[in-house]
């Protein structure tokens, strides 16, 4: 672990907290999990004891020493409860700070900015490494019910064909309307040829204005020649 741990010596960071945060996380890390970077804090006067951030390909781990170095706090995060990054440059240093799902936030401060950018880019890498394969595994739940969607459409133009051959079995029926046109034909000669009207009776006159009426309002007849049917009927009234 001191062999591996030596390739993070090379951006100002504290020989002396990398070594005892070797010797912790040879306890720490899980099956198949490797440290990414270390970064260590660097505050103007002399720290004895900085804070210093791991990040693995699994999670974010703070460490902060107690006890005059006598003991380790350690604080972890994995990836997916990471929300977002972030990378804040100031005159001394740098703070790397970061959200999580449940809206905290966690920060540490006086990070040299190079170890800055360094860990941000790195958590970058693992977070668009964890998005990308949750949109897999999303695109591959969805592309098995999207095979299916031909059957679907066969069985709905089964149900349309089978409605249409019934359609085409069924008795034709004349539809309401074409009694009042055949009414409309019958009564437009008899008018045109002012047929009879003269020796209708008043009654007879208005029960005969009042067809012209319904056929007017069924849209059998237009309202010019309603109008021309009704001056005709009023003047042998």
């Amino acid at each position: 672990m001191i062999d591996q741990i030596k390739k993070f010596l090379n951006e100002d960071q504290d020989p002396k907290a990398i070594e005892k945060i070797a010797a912790k996380l040879s306890d720490l890390l899980m099956k198949n999990e490797e440290v990414g970077y270390i970064a260590v804090q660097k505050k103007p006067a002399i720290t004895v004891l900085p804070d210093s951030i791991v990040l693995t390909n699994k999670r974010i781990i703070i460490c902060q020493p107690k006890n005059l170095g006598l003991s380790m706090n350690f604080i972890d995060y994995t990836w997916d409860e990471i929300e977002g990054t972030f990378v804040k440059e100031n005159i001394l240093g740098s703070e790397f700070s970061f959200t999580t799902r449940t809206n905290m936030e966690v920060s540490i401060d006086y990070i040299p900015k190079i170890q800055a950018r360094k860990i941000f880019t790195y958590a970058k890498e693992q977070l668009d490494i964890l998005k990308t394969g949750a949109v897999s595994a999303i695109t591959v739940e969805e592309a098995q019910p999207a095979t299916v969607v031909p059957d679907a459409e066969i069985i709905e133009e089964m149900e349309t064909e089978e409605v249409t051959s019934f359609a085409e079995i069924m008795p034709v029926t004349q539809p309401p309307v074409y009694n009042y046109e055949k009414e409309q034909a019958q009564a437009a000669p008899e008018t045109s040829k002012e047929v009879g009207l003269a020796g209708l009776s008043q009654d007879e006159l208005f029960e005969k204005l009042q067809n012209y009426k319904k056929l007017l309002d069924n849209g059998l007849i237009l309202q010019g020649e309603y109008d021309a049917f009704k001056k005709e009927i009023l003047s042998h009234m």
